[in-house]
């Protein structure tokens, strides 16, 4: 079993930033890909970006590349997210998310929110 605790969340004015945090605790070994997606009000949850295993690889939503960041911490098991120049329309409730192998299953954060708002 993994645990994954997001924090960072907050309201902030358009063209601010914010770095989400996220630590993986529990049989961390496991752990390969980890990512953020979100869900906004009344909208599916959607993809933001994820990073492999040593943070060799990243994979970004069009509407936040150039903007959103993703990174690996030196430990593994915490992951972070940049977020510069954020609009009214990254506004959501941000998940962590962590896919472990041996056996295969993705596990979720509670979610932080993020409002972009003036």
């Amino acid at each position: 079993q993994v645990q994954l605790v997001e924090s960072g969340g907050g309201l902030v004015q358009p063209g601010g930033s914010l770095r989400l945090s996220c630590a993986a605790s529990g049989s961390i070994f496991s752990i390969a890909t980890m990512g953020w997606y979100r869900q906004a009000p009344g909208k599916q949850r959607e993809l933001v970006a994820t990073v492999t295993s040593g943070g060799r690889t990243t994979t970004y939503a069009n509407s936040v590349k150039g903007r959103f960041t993703i990174s690996r911490g030196n430990a593994k098991n915490t992951v972070y997210l940049r977020m510069n120049s954020l609009v009214p329309e990254d506004t959501a409730v941000y998940y962590c998310y962590a896919q472990a192998l041996q056996p295969r299953e993705d596990y979720w954060g509670q979610g932080t929110q993020v409002t972009v708002s003036s």
